[in-house]
């Protein structure tokens, strides 16, 4: 029997959002930007609902007298991705 995938994974930028923050730790707003070609609202709301599930932490502050928000994953969002590669490894099986 295949896993049910986890469907707040499934959707691609959430998918590249969280693949791009296993392999660094953490980002900003503006690199994830960049990195997903999304709009700055599409991100927004994509980030939020990652943070809801606490697979990501935020955090806003200032930089250089602007506005900054990091964004890192958390060990949740890093057992969700582990659990979520296993079941797609189960349909390429």
């Amino acid at each position: 029997m295949f896993k049910t995938l986890n469907p707040l994974l499934h959707a691609q930028l959430r998918l590249t959002i969280i693949s791009y923050l296993i392999s660094n730790g953490k980002s900003d707003f503006n690199e994830l930007k960049e990195i997903t070609k999304a709009t700055s609202g599409n991100l927004s709301v994509q980030i939020k609902k990652l943070e809801k599930a606490k697979y990501i932490k935020i955090e806003k502050g200032f930089l250089n007298n602007y506005q900054h928000t990091t964004i890192e994953i958390t060990k949740i969002g890093i057992d969700a991705f582990e659990e979520y590669v296993k079941a797609i490894k189960q349909y390429i099986k």
